[in-house]
């Protein structure tokens, strides 16, 4: 796949580039898209490679290397939020069918980009790991909301989500961490638990406050901490929520790369864990 990192570093033109004046093209330009009209009237599309030499904003052409030309290429009709590389590849890849194995794309504000031989294995896909209620899944959210304004644009991630839902251990002798969820059972934070075999769905933290308030309690643990649950392993990518501030930042759980936020993380330090996972990945691959 060759899909330039900035828009900035495609020029376009009207002629072919062995035609332009001292054969000198713009020191930014390392792709061109040629888009002469045709004596049928029709735009003929042709996309080069350049190398360059010399110093100063025109330098000189050494080579010239043709990618994709005329029925290889189409340019696609509708304006997009070209910094959006993940949506680039995907319309790309539709698009890509019998000869053609390039698309133009076009900016929102009139720049221009390509992607030759899309590949969907370039993007990187971040599960979301979280649990409802309370519903929205908080975590879920706040991606959402940060996918939809376009900040994870240049990363080239797609998300999916992991949301475990707690309703399915409900019930009378439950015991869930606070009011806040509104789940049927009883409350860590505001009832008094007497009754033995209770079922305990928490986690590290609930398990010492359970044993510091009923010393003598019997109960049985379903563990919900991302780092030893009994519900969740994970099998690519994710990022999820610990309440304990110190487990923040990237780790490793059944040899699976992610990233953990605080409990009460921001939108800010959510978009910079994601930042900082994408760029292990990417690192690391």
């Amino acid at each position: 796949m060759i899909f330039p990192d900035e828009y900035k570093n495609v020029g376009v033109t009207s002629i072919h580039p062995n035609d332009a004046k001292g054969n000198k093209v713009y020191f930014l330009s390392d792709y061109i898209i040629s888009e002469p009209k045709l004596d049928d009237g029709t735009i003929g599309y042709s996309l080069y490679q350049v190398t360059k030499s010399g110093n100063g904003l025109l330098q000189t052409a050494e080579s010239i290397e043709t990618i994709a030309s005329g029925k290889q290429i189409i340019k696609y009709k509708k304006e997009l939020n070209i910094k959006n590389r993940s949506l680039l590849i995907e319309t790309a890849s539709q698009l890509c069918k019998g000869d053609v194995n390039t698309v133009i794309f076009t900016g929102v504000d009139k720049h221009v980009t390509f992607v030759h031989a899309p590949d969907l294995s370039s993007i990187i896909e971040i599960e979301i790991v979280d649990v409802v209620p309370p519903e929205p899944s908080w975590l879920t959210h706040v991606v959402r909301r940060l996918e939809t304004s376009g900040i994870f644009g240049d990363f080239g991630v797609l998300f999916s989500e992991n949301v475990i839902d707690l309703k399915q251990f409900e019930g009378e002798d439950t015991v869930f961490p606070c009011t806040a969820s509104g789940l049927k059972g009883k409350y860590l934070d505001s009832d008094i638990i007497t009754k033995n075999g209770s079922l305990v769905v928490g986690c590290e933290i609930s398990r010492t406050l359970i044993e510091s308030r009923f010393p003598e309690l019997e109960y049985t643990l379903v563990n919900i901490c991302p780092f030893k649950s009994d519900i969740f392993k994970p099998t690519k990518p994710f990022i999820t929520r610990c309440c304990r501030s110190e487990k923040s930042g990237l780790v490793t759980i059944n040899d699976v790369e992610g990233v953990v936020v605080h409990w009460g993380a921001s939108e800010f330090e959510v978009a910079e864990a994601i930042r900082d996972l994408v760029l292990h990945v990417k690192e690391q691959g």
